[in-house]
């Protein structure tokens, strides 16, 4: 869900103008989602991981190179699969808006083209084919609920969108989202032509799904309907991540949603105000009480509404403290998304809008801490699947996974000050320190520094 800045009224004005115009310019307007073509690209055999694997990692193209198009997200491949990831997310690669727009990437123009500013579609094939040969599915972000006034739909069918009482087009109520305009979902053509846009993508360019933005705005039975359609497509297991938290999106057929209240937790836990530790459970069981078995929340630190804001070295507390949070979300039964950037400590806001590029060479310590966690979360079953049994303490959150072959135990330090840690009598005893190998004897205290973490297992 995009945070959007105030747009004058006097913009909006000349939205109207335009939509006046429509008429005048009839010759000019097409429709962007015409019915897909037949397939051009043939199934590659790739299947993306199954969802309780997945490790997933936001991309923000303009921020990631300093080329800041989809070749620069190729030549990362292999630092985004070496840092553990199988599931890259890429934030809109369409054409942006003119209209009452500010630049927004959520603001689409045409949704079955690629951004000339990050090439065409010849290159996402090529991201796409590439990213399938090192095991790394690609989904796309989706922009449902709105597009941007100077589409294309908007000239040709401006019964696609919600009028008011006035018979004006009008941006999503509720909302200061000037820069975009409603689409109305009773409107049986304009779902139609969205689901057709969507297939255009998983058809042309073998793409694996899509992290589908303003879930929540969206109808159920629209993402009933089109999930269907999508998975319809034969020979492709896609990933279908609603940004939202409805619990009616799992039986639309969405995998995962966002944890926004986990996110809301764990602020509040490692940030100024300082809650129980215990907060992060209470929260995990309500987020899942409504959940379906198989279904998971998307779990994280940040991404690029957060970042836009504060990243986590703000948020949290500096370098270790973005790493403590790291840890809880990437080990407490979510499926753990990293956003670009974060992995080499990116301090200041500038580096997500477009103005700096990601410094890769930064914090070579976070970038191997965070190697480190992801891939012993990947190698180790039982940290993904297993059992969860939660410990409670002010300052510290301790939990185990278990299954019958292993056990992972799970010791954070919240807190920015060195903390004593009663232990519990079921995490006494001998371990293994999952990150280096070295064997770890638990007693009935155990100090710890400043954000520290253990990752234990036997």
């Amino acid at each position: 869900m995009k945070k959007i800045l105030h747009v004058s009224k006097s913009l909006l004005i000349i939205a109207s103008f335009f939509i006046l115009q429509a008429c005048s310019k009839s010759e000019e307007a097409t429709t962007a989602a015409a019915t897909p073509s037949t397939p051009v690209i043939t199934p590659d055999g790739f299947v993306p991981a199954a969802t309780q694997d997945i490790v997933m990692y936001e991309i923000n193209p303009t921020a990631l190179s300093t080329s800041k198009d989809l070749q620069g997200i190729i030549n990362r491949l292999d630092n985004i699969k070496a840092l553990g990831i199988n599931t890259i997310w890429i934030m809109p690669i369409y054409p942006v808006g003119v209209v009452n727009s500010f630049g927004s990437v959520y603001c689409v123009k045409d949704y079955t083209s690629v951004r000339s500013s990050l090439g065409n579609i010849d290159n996402l094939k090529t991201l796409v084919t590439t990213a399938h040969q090192k095991g790394i599915a690609v989904i796309l972000d989706w922009v449902a609920n709105h597009t941007s006034w100077d589409n294309a739909w908007i000239y040709a069918h401006p019964e696609w969108y919600t009028h008011n009482t006035n018979g004006q087009i009008i941006s999503p109520a509720g909302t200061n989202w000037n820069d975009v305009a409603d689409l109305d979902y009773s409107n049986a053509a304009m779902r139609l032509a969205m689901i057709d846009a969507m297939k255009y993508w998983v058809i042309n360019a073998n793409i694996d799904g899509f992290r589908c933005d303003a879930a929540d705005y969206v109808p159920y039975d629209f993402w009933s309907q089109a999930n269907t359609a999508l998975n319809a497509i034969p020979n492709k297991q896609l990933i279908l991540l609603a940004e939202g938290s409805r619990s009616d999106h799992f039986a639309a057929g969405f995998q995962m949603n966002f944890a926004w209240d986990y996110l809301t937790t764990e602020k509040n836990i490692f940030g100024t105000t300082q809650n129980g530790a215990a907060g992060f459970f209470t929260t995990n069981t309500n987020e899942y009480a409504a959940i379906p078995e198989g279904k998971k929340k998307l779990r994280f630190t940040t991404n690029h509404d957060e970042s836009n804001i504060a990243t986590p070295i703000n948020v949290y507390g500096g370098k270790n403290g973005a790493l403590a949070a790291s840890v809880v979300a990437i080990y407490l039964q979510g499926v753990p998304l990293l956003y670009s950037g974060q992995e080499v400590g990116v301090a200041d806001v500038a580096t997500y809008n477009g103005t700096n590029t990601i410094d890769w060479t930064a914090n070579n310590d976070m970038l191997t801490a965070y190697t480190n966690l992801l891939h012993f979360y990947n190698s180790a079953t039982t940290a993904r699947t297993g059992t969860l049994t939660s410990y409670n303490d002010l300052n510290v959150v301790a939990f185990t996974k278990t299954t019958t072959a292993q056990q992972v135990a799970v010791i954070v330090n919240t807190r920015n000050t060195s903390q004593s840690f009663t232990v519990p009598t079921a995490l006494q005893g001998t371990w293994t320190n999952a990150l280096t190998g070295d064997a770890v004897t638990i007693g009935t205290t155990l100090p710890l520094t400043a954000f520290q973490y253990l990752i234990l297992s036997k």
